[in-house]
């Protein structure tokens, strides 16, 4: 089937209809999926714990996101709540174990598998990326053989972020173009060629800024270094010894696995009077800056590993939380290496990274000893408050957490 014949089955959902369905959806949730929790050792503390969470969960949705899906795990308390719809058109309610595209949690595991490998001595986070990859960043002022490993890791590499290119945007991320490229399927190197068809942003290593292209280039560094695929190594080195069951690596394939909620994204359009059903689309575009699908659980199994020291010895996990500040950065306070401090309303210290696909927002946060986790996904563009009623007992915060690609 052509993209064009495909696009002609695009489903729609009228913005005004989704009021009222996702109304139904939360009085149906009340009463037939109610907030889940299991509890460990402290009984039923944990459940009790979860309210306010909980509320935040509730409030997302009746701000018109369609639903939501958390999970918390907490010494040994673990947790799932659930609020509004995974499919607007059935009003089916939310599933507590969706799995769902986590974007830029991506960044997480690929920084993790770079950390490893230099743990073993396979590569420096000083090395130049010339060394791993020669020749690949040349021209309009960029120079592989000026920045580092590290660099492309925290985002202070200067390299402009692909998915910024107006062009690249308007036919693979915004409509009318999502719609006809949705089953493109895009190399990293074409992804690094959008990128080095501008100059770079600024010097590396003189500031930060959030750019994609810097974990396509690391995906590429993995794959050089170890002869095998970059979703090869993440399985290998993480999915597996976790036993992270419900976490893939899509590859070209455009589908979401069961059980799953539809996506949707008014894509970029600001005539829009229809939500599209965004669900299925090619993640090539995003590879190892943001391809990989998940659950809550996983994703709460995987950064509390990570932050306990399990994945790597303790002088990778000092790299990796040797954060530079991000002055004015609207998710966060410091960028690490793969993870990052994001804002909350106590000041706490966190650890984590959140992700945005179209029709899909993920966070995915843990406390710096692992012991603490929360992750959650919205099947549409929005989300926040849940950090802040987690950590903070804050079911009311403001914080908003905005719509990135990747």
């Amino acid at each position: 089937m052509s993209a064009g014949s495909r696009t002609s089955r695009t489903s729609r959902v009228t913005r005004t209809s989704i009021v009222g369905l996702v109304a139904a959806a939360v009085a149906v949730t009340a009463f037939t999926v109610p907030a889940q929790a299991q509890t460990g050792a402290d009984g039923e503390k944990g459940g009790k714990a979860r309210q306010k969470t909980q509320q935040a969960l509730d409030a997302l949705v009746k701000s018109g996101l369609p639903g939501v899906t958390a999970g918390v795990r907490d010494k040994g308390d673990v947790w799932q709540g659930t609020a509004g719809v995974g499919d607007l058109r059935a009003g089916e309610a939310r599933g507590a174990n969706d799995r769902f595209r986590i974007g830029s949690v991506t960044k997480t595991f690929v920084a993790t598998v770079l950390l490893q490998m230099e743990a073993e001595g396979r590569l420096s986070l000083d090395d130049s990326v010339e060394k791993h990859l020669p020749g690949v960043v040349r021209g309009n002022g960029n120079d592989g053989r000026q920045i580092t490993v590290r660099q492309l890791l925290n985002h202070t590499s200067g390299i402009f972020n692909y998915t910024s290119d107006p062009e690249f945007g308007r036919k693979h991320l915004a409509a009318p173009g999502f719609l006809t490229h949705r089953y493109d399927t895009l190399a990293p190197l074409d992804l690094v060629k959008v990128a080095l068809s501008h100059k770079p942003d600024f010097a590396p290593g003189t500031k930060h800024s959030y750019s994609n292209t810097g974990y396509v280039l690391a995906g590429l560094i993995i794959e050089k270094i170890s002869g095998d695929t970059y979703e090869s190594e993440v399985r290998d080195r993480i999915i597996k010894p976790l036993a992270l069951r419900a976490t893939s690596l899509p590859g070209n394939n455009p589908h979401l696995p069961k059980p799953s909620a539809r996506n949707y994204s008014l894509l970029s359009d600001p005539t829009a009077t229809e939500f599209y059903d965004v669900t299925a689309h090619n993640m090539s575009w995003g590879w190892a800056a943001g391809d990989m699908i998940s659950t809550t659980g996983d994703l709460n199994r995987f950064l509390s590993a990570l932050m306990r020291g399990k994945l790597f010895p303790a002088k990778q996990l000092k790299a990796m939380k040797t954060a530079v500040p991000a002055p004015g950065d609207p998710l966060y306070t410091g960028y690490g290496l793969g993870i990052y401090n994001p804002h909350n309303s106590c000041d706490t210290t966190l650890w984590g990274h959140s992700g945005g696909t179209p029709g899909a927002v993920t966070e995915a946060v843990s406390s710096p000893d692992g012991r603490h986790t929360v992750s959650y996904s919205v099947n549409s563009e929005g989300g926040g408050g849940v950090i802040d009623a987690e950590f903070c007992g804050d079911p009311h915060s403001k914080r908003l957490v905005p719509a990135p690609v990747l």
